[in-house]
């Protein structure tokens, strides 16, 4: 189980990003956190990988300080060394028993290649596989189907899914809210600083329609007025 317990994170001295968070996630389950931009769950992943220092609280794994030897962690926008091949990549992560060929049966990659010359869909793939490769029990993913096409959006979902059934616990992000009703065991909703609530599947669809209304109602006003007006100047 994870635990997060009174958590503050800043970024100098007078901009709070994370405040007094509480929550808990069980273990071998599906999470999504999700938030409009600059909610802070970046910052919020970011600390539990140990990449962000924090202020107060703590983040707690079966009652031990969350450490970096049990996550695996996929940032929005991988880094790659320059001039180096995909199986040099995948080499940097040790697992001696990763069947490297079979694995990129399902994600076709020219791993011989440079990773320079990949597209962004390629190198989100490569970052993917170096995350499954770790066999860590806890896998953070910001934002991981981004960039993939539908085959592997497809892919990933059912691989995520065994993931769990082998009992790993995977915490989420996606702008795409379809994404994590269809795969979440639990979504948790990220607003100025806190985690304001946590959904489980049987309430997806009322947070789903909740969270569209919401959206709509905070920008009818300035949408018609925007709108009239472009009617008008035609």
């Amino acid at each position: 189980m994870i635990s997060i317990e009174n958590l503050c994170i800043s970024y100098g001295k007078d901009k709070r990003v994370i405040e007094n968070l509480q929550l808990t996630i069980s273990e071998g389950t599906i999470n999504g956190i999700v938030g409009l931009n600059g909610a802070g769950k970046t910052t919020l992943l970011n600390a539990m990988y140990g990449v962000k220092g924090i202020d107060t609280g703590g983040i707690t794994w079966h009652g031990e300080r969350l450490s970096k030897k049990i996550v695996s962690y996929l940032v929005a926008e991988p880094f790659f060394y320059s001039n180096i091949t995909g199986y040099e990549h995948l080499s940097l992560f040790e697992n001696s028993h990763f069947p490297t060929e079979k694995w990129n049966e399902l994600f076709h990659l020219p791993l011989h290649r440079i990773v320079d010359e990949y597209s962004s869909g390629m190198k989100k793939k490569l970052a993917i596989l170096s995350v499954i490769k770790q066999d860590k029990p806890l896998i953070i993913l910001d934002e991981p189907f981004n960039g993939l096409d539908m085959e592997t959006c497809r892919i990933l979902h059912s691989i995520l899914l065994k993931i769990k059934q082998m009992g790993k616990t995977v915490i989420i992000t996606s702008h795409i809210i379809e994404t994590l009703t269809n795969l979440c065991d639990f979504i948790h909703y990220l607003e100025g600083g806190k985690i304001r609530f946590s959904k489980d599947k049987s309430e997806f669809k009322e947070f789903e329609r909740e969270l569209i209304e919401g959206i709509e109602n905070r920008n009818e006003y300035l949408m018609s007025e925007l709108l009239g007006k472009s009617e008008k100047s035609l």
